[in-house]
């Protein structure tokens, strides 16, 4: 068994160059799979248990105005196991060229919903106090103790920070995390007077019963607030953060299982290929050491040892560069998406064992396969070459005039390819696979690209006016310099199907709206009708909904009271981020529902309009938020700095795998063709035209797979896009020329880095060794 052992060593160290390049495929794998899934189950673990630890609320309800007893008066509703209320309202701070807006809310001292984790001092208990969010201190460089100024409502206050904090309901504050221009803010209870004009919360926060039906809670909780100054409400999954923070914990998690997936399954083919080659190409040494008395046991552990050792090795070198690189890349990239106090991303040990398993069952099963047949043989017949194949004229031979002119050397390649068509196939499938990696990550990155860019393609606005709830404008009012307005409402939905259900969003814009563009597959324009609604691609191919058909939703918002209606599709559109069923006031009024906009989207004249446009709106009470041109690239460029350097480790990983792939394949077909050379050396046959024989004959195998490649991948990406892709995420699903042809020409040329590689290898070969009769 030792000697055994010494012999796997002695087989490793006469290959190093495939030995290495195996295991750097199955490191690729693991890098992956162990970056990627640490992830998304940190993130996963950490975000319940951050939710549930400060205790995020279930229910937001809004008012005019409640008092605490009428507050004390919704406790008794059934589901409610906490209920706090509070007051909220928008400050502005002005700085150098920019405004920020602080959203401020007063606090109990007995908080104990929405509660905030302290990164320094203590909560408000003054009433000239304020206790900050820690991002937006940080920014504008306040610390403990500083003074604030903030303007609201035509009042100026002062403050004196007290604390810094992180807040549970402000972990992704906007598209962009920008804590230059938005923060939060806790003021004690007894700063209400000064702020309402007297004591009196505008906002409830509840805490429902584990388990309890948050719709029919909501119900209980509109139908007891008749005759308070009731104006809306908003469940947990339909805030902001939370709704994002899930939406990326989902994507993540398909990530995690899509992406290492494929790696693995192309480095088990490519394990497998080479256990195959190897054993079959040492079947005379199976032969030795069964007339050794080698038992056939003992002899198929001896091979199984090489795929073993190939994935314990590569696993801990993939887990190992995961827990270098990746780890603190995604941890960098958190940091920025969100604001989660002291969350760690740490790879397990546990992490390395599937990358192992996985890559060590295909090893394990190609050393069956392979020596099963090989085994079966006696002794004698195992250690005599295979008896040659019985040699036919090919077809190309005998079309009279072709043969003869081509040169010896290209008959030699031609003969080689023909006759051992099997072979010749086995060895396309690992360039094939590599170069279907190539073209899906290269594509995967465009796809990216895309997605940012139509943020700016589809809006064509200069502002995006969103108002406060309940409040309402009167467009008359509105300032000169506006060329163009229009309304929009974004209203909750419910999407359903069968007896499936999904949360959705249904805007609703004016017919003539053009400062918004809707696109087809094709990247045509469609336009809105009164006939209809636009439902978003990402739906349209998760519940097979086609144009014509009619679809049903349900109103979420109270003011709507779930109201059911069956609508008919218009047009399917295609909407990367943030996709929405669309309709018109017009449509929705043949159902009876009355459209009440909630925002507008402005085209100014000029720019020198836009700024006194703007002001005007700054200005305005009931504005919540404003949203411009810059704030869409911003959101653009957030989203390809967010997940950029996961698919440019992509393609370094493809790069690398493929690489991998076309050393092993082509080392092993020197390997095998070792006699074949020394022959040749032995005839007198120049280094160059050796050299030239083997390459060439691999760029033509190299030819062969690309052109194999290229349908597959399309295949392949379009099967990656769906998995990846979700209802609240659309990916574009075709490739363009110019990927094939960047994926292509960088297959071409790992080839002919592999064969500058090799060129030592076929110097190297022994003529007199390689020539010894085995007989």
């Amino acid at each position: 068994m030792m000697k055994l052992c010494i012999k796997l060593v002695r087989d490793i160290r006469q290959s190093i160059g495939q030995f290495i390049a195996i295991v750097l495929v199955i490191a690729v794998g693991a890098f992956f799979y162990a970056g990627l899934i640490t992830y998304s189950d940190n993130l996963n673990a950490y975000t319940k248990a951050y939710f549930t630890e400060h205790n995020l609320s279930d229910l937001n309800v809004y008012y005019s105005h409640i008092s605490k007893d009428e507050v004390a008066g919704l406790s008794e509703i059934e589901g409610i196991k906490k209920i706090e209320g509070r007051y909220t309202l928008d400050a502005t701070q002005a700085f150098e060229g920019y405004k920020a807006l602080l959203k401020i809310h007063s606090i109990p001292m007995k908080n104990e919903i929405n509660t905030p984790t302290m990164v320094e001092g203590r909560i408000p208990s003054k009433k000239d106090e304020i206790l900050l969010d820690s991002h937006y201190a940080n920014e504008h460089q306040y610390r403990v103790g500083d003074k604030i100024r903030l303007s609201s409502n035509n009042k100026d206050y002062t403050f004196i920070i007290s604390g810094l904090c992180e807040n549970v309901e402000y972990a992704k504050k906007n598209e962009i995390q920008d804590h230059k221009t938005f923060g939060a803010a806790y003021t004690a209870e007894v700063t209400i007077p000064e702020m309402a004009d007297g004591f009196t919360y505008n906002e409830v926060l509840i805490d429902a019963k584990e388990d309890y039906d948050l719709d029919k809670l909501g119900k209980s909780i509109e139908a007891q607030s008749k005759q308070l100054s009731y104006l809306n409400q908003v469940s947990k999954e339909r805030t902001f953060s939370y709704s994002k923070i899930t939406e990326t914990i989902h994507n993540n998690n398909l990530m995690s299982k899509v992406i290492p997936f494929v790696l693995f399954l192309i480095g088990a083919i490519i394990l497998f290929l080479t256990m195959s080659r190897i054993i079959d190409s040492q079947r005379n040494q199976v032969g030795i050491m069964k007339a050794l008395g080698v038992k056939n046991g003992t002899i198929m552990l001896h091979y199984m040892g090489y795929p073993l050792l190939v994935g314990i090795v590569g696993s801990i070198i993939g887990c190992s560069i995961a827990a270098i690189v990746f780890i603190p890349l995604v941890t960098a990239s958190s940091s920025r998406a969100y604001s989660l106090p002291d969350i760690k991303f740490a790879l397990t040990v546990y992490s390395v064992f599937p990358p192992i398993v996985f890559s060590s069952a295909f090893g394990l099963l190609s050393c069956y396969l392979s020596s099963r047949t090989v085994l079966k043989e006696r002794a004698a017949q195992a250690m005599r070459p295979k008896p040659p194949k019985k040699v036919k004229m090919l077809l190309i031979e005998r079309i009279p005039g072709i043969w003869s002119r081509i040169s010896f050397s290209y008959k030699l390649i031609v003969r080689n390819i023909l006759l051992n068509k099997q072979k010749a196939l086995v060895s396309s499938v690992g360039v094939v696979a590599s170069t279907v990696l190539l073209i899906t990550a290269f594509g995967t990155h465009t796809a990216l690209l895309k997605v940012a860019d139509q943020v700016e393609e589809v809006y064509a606005y200069d502002l995006r006016v969103d108002y406060a709830i309940g409040a309402s404008f009167d467009a008359s009012k509105l300032p000169s310099g506006i060329k163009q307005k229009f309304d929009l409402s974004a209203l909750p939905i419910e999407f359903i199907k069968d007896d499936k259900k999904e949360k959705a969003t249904l805007t609703v814009t004016e017919k003539e709206n053009n400062l918004i563009h809707f696109l087809d597959v094709n990247d045509n324009k469609l336009f809105l009708e009164n006939d209809g609604v636009l439902v978003p691609k990402s739906y349209a191919d998760k519940y097979h909904i086609t144009e014509g058909d009619l679809i049903r939703i349900k109103f979420t918002a109270p003011e709507f009271k779930n109201k059911m209606l069956e609508m008919k599709v218009l047009h399917i559109s295609t909407q990367y981020s943030n996709p929405s069923f669309y309709s018109t006031p017009a449509y929705l009024k043949s159902f009876d529902i009355n459209y009440n906009p909630s925002s507008l989207l402005v085209e100014a004249n000029s720019s020198t309009d836009l700024v006194s446009v703007r002001s005007f709106f700054e200005q305005d009470l009931q504005v919540d938020k404003i949203t411009d041109k810059n704030d869409l690239k911003k959101s653009a460029q957030y989203i390809l700095k967010q997940n950029s350097f996961v698919f440019l480790m992509f393609i370094i990983c493809a790069v690398i795998l493929s690489f991998g792939a076309i050393y092993t394949i082509s080392s092993i077909n020197i390997y095998e063709r070792s006699r074949e050379i020394a022959t040749l050396k032995v005839l007198g046959y120049q280094k160059y035209k050796i050299n030239r024989l083997i390459f060439f004959e691999n760029i033509i195998l190299t030819t062969f797979a690309v052109i194999v490649a290229i349908p597959i991948s399309g295949y392949m990406y379009t099967i990656i896009v769906k998995a990846l892709s979700s209802t609240h995420q659309q990916i574009p699903d075709k490739l363009n020329v110019f990927i094939l042809l960047a994926a292509v020409i960088l297959a071409f040329f790992l080839t002919i880095l592999a064969n500058l590689l090799l060129k030592r290898k076929i110097t190297r070969i022994n003529m007199i060794e390689s020539l010894k009769s085995i007989e």
